[in-house]
């Protein structure tokens, strides 16, 4: 099943958490799991946890039983304005428009904009108040983090496929921004003022990775190092001009290998990885999953030209939300690989697997992230 939408984790977040041993056999099960998991949290918590760069409308505020000069912004996170338009085609000044809550943690959106009463502006509406007020900006959730560079040009706008340095900062399922540049800061100074139009926009064209293939590092197997057949045989030596990344997948030959530590050059190993059979090998290449294949101008941004050694952030949702999404996609995948009959306790005392910790860190998601209903004027 492709990728067709962020998920909140990746493919290896849930192949690790568990330590499936199934492998590339599971990719297509793992990646249904993501994708519900992350359907299930957007219902639950009535927002989304990545940007997105567009234009919303919203009807003329009284109709929403609110005072005249506040708009709540309901499922519509918000966090960077750009431009408002009331009626369409009338911009009102930035600065006239606040940002509520005033004092927001960093990651928080804002969810209402009220006008400056203090200057002369209003929300103007035409025949009728419907859909009279147009925002555009950047909406739901800001939180990037660094994810090394791209190692390969790309050099058109309708590529498929990026190379990056470093294999372990995301996966199928993330969304990555190129080329971030300066304005992708998550949470400048000034986005702390009360007044809009002192924040940069976001800048990167942001793309979805559907998937990840091997490809060359620039190294080759050296010495003795994982040359037999044996789990304990897992200090790999290399030569050439390319280095490794703790956490990186490589493959040597037809055997996939995890990186856990990296001392005076030597990574260790863990062997047979990803479901794949212990071999022997022989100044063998080292390829790694640094391939990825993407879906281009996501999310709002338009697709560009790169060169390699640009700069690469992905998104980042809030932590707790990972966790959930981690959580559900392992439970779907066990619950389908034991028919949904999966039981927990010896045979004397077996029982169906009650998920209680899986109910905790729900409950826990939904009372820092939840949005709460209003039903009348706050």
């Amino acid at each position: 099943m492709t990728i067709s939408r962020p998920c909140y984790s990746n493919r290896a977040d849930v192949q690790r958490a568990p330590d499936f041993k199934n492998g590339l056999i599971d990719n297509t099960r793992i990646d249904r799991a993501m994708q519900s998991a992350a359907d299930k949290i957007e219902g639950q918590m009535h927002r989304v946890f990545y940007p997105n760069d567009t234009t919303y409308r919203w009807d003329w505020p009284n109709y929403q039983y609110a005072y005249p000069w506040r708009v709540w912004l309901d499922n519509w996170d918000l966090q960077i304005l750009t431009q408002l338009q009331s009626p369409f085609g009338t911009t009102l000044p930035l600065n006239a428009l606040i940002g509520y809550p005033l004092n927001r943690k960093p990651g928080f959106p804002y969810r209402q904009v009220q006008i400056d009463r203090s200057q002369t502006v209003f929300w103007g509406a035409t025949a009728t108040p419907q859909a009279s007020i147009w925002m555009t900006g950047t909406f739901g959730w800001i939180g990037l983090d660094t994810a090394g560079t791209l190692a390969a040009n790309v050099t058109t706008t309708t590529a498929t496929t990026v190379t990056i340095s470093d294999g372990s900062q995301c996966g199928p399922g993330d969304v990555i921004v190129l080329n971030p540049g300066t304005g992708a800061v998550p949470f400048p100074q000034a986005q702390y003022a009360h007044t809009f139009g002192a924040i940069a926009p976001l800048t990167g064209e942001r793309v979805l990775v559907t998937d990840v293939a091997p490809t060359a590092t620039g190294l080759t197997q050296s010495g003795g190092g994982c040359g037999t057949a044996q789990e304990a045989d897992n200090q790999l030596s290399t030569t050439g001009s390319g280095s490794l990344n703790v956490g990186e997948v490589l493959v040597l030959d037809a055997e996939r290998m995890l990186v856990t530590q990296i001392i005076g050059g030597v990574a260790t190993v863990t062997r047979a990885w990803d479901g794949t059979i212990l071999a022997t090998h022989t100044a063998a290449t080292v390829n790694a999953l640094r391939l990825l294949t993407v879906q281009r101008g996501q999310l709002g941004t338009a697709p560009a030209t790169y060169t390699s050694g640009q700069s690469i952030s992905r998104c980042r949702p809030p932590q707790l939300i990972r966790d959930v999404a981690i959580a559900e996609a392992v439970n779907q995948v066990m619950q389908e690989t034991s028919g949904y009959a999966r039981t927990v306790g010896g045979p004397d005392v077996s029982m169906a697997a009650p998920g209680v910790a899986l109910a905790d860190l729900w409950d826990e998601a939904v009372t820092t992230y939840g949005r709460k209903a209003r039903s009348r004027v706050v």
